[in-house]
């Protein structure tokens, strides 16, 4: 409905806002593939304080909207040993867009505070397989799980569950993953990657 009402728009837009608090990933997909001659599209996450404003505190620091690109991640196939023939991703950051500097940053792994990996993305809905807190401290994350549940769990996989690099995953029918993470400032971004290249 944005499209058709900007379409009608002269002059025309140079650059579509989509704002909301929160994209699910089969309207980002949609944004992210509409392809619309010289003009932008872009994705604008709402500060969730501006749903409840007379609670929100009036700093100038404070921004009402970011705008954050996707993910960059990497991935790699394991061709040799006991793990051949499965795949590794590596979250290697993000770009945001800092409104009251005007410039594009780049967010590292440092400031990643948890991402997801489903590793048999329908396009639809996420359903992540694994879930990773890099920002999380010794007794955080999944080890605060631990200590609730009061279960044995594998210690090196907590390990592992703490950094920016997935467990070796096998590709699914749909031979599609998505990646989603969030910032510091819980922000949300989600990206999307095909794996036909990639041969198993």
């Amino acid at each position: 409905m944005a499209l058709k009402e900007a379409q009608r728009l002269v002059p025309r837009p140079e650059i579509l806002v989509f704002a909301a608090f929160q994209f699910d990933p089969e309207a980002a997909k949609d944004i992210d593939e509409t392809n619309w001659p010289g003009v932008t599209l872009l994705k604008v996450q709402m500060n969730t304080d501006l749903q409840t404003d007379d609670l929100k505190k009036k700093r100038s620091s404070d921004e009402s909207f970011w705008l954050i690109g996707q993910p960059d991640v990497t991935l790699n196939l394991i061709t040799e040993g006991p793990e051949a023939g499965t795949i590794l991703l590596s979250v290697n950051g993000f770009d945001y867009y800092d409104t009251r500097k005007g410039t594009v940053d780049g967010g590292g792994p440092e400031k990643i505070a948890m991402w997801m990996l489903d590793p048999d993305y329908d396009g639809r809905s996420l359903f992540p397989r694994q879930v990773f807190f890099p920002m999380a401290g010794k007794d955080d994350g999944w080890a605060k799980l631990q200590k609730s549940l009061k279960a044995e769990l594998d210690e090196e996989k907590i390990e592992a569950y703490r950094g920016t690099v997935s467990l070796p995953f096998k590709p699914g029918k749909k031979r599609r993953i998505a990646v989603k993470i969030i910032d510091d400032r819980g922000i949300e971004s989600i990206v999307e990657r095909e794996l036909d290249g990639l041969e198993a």
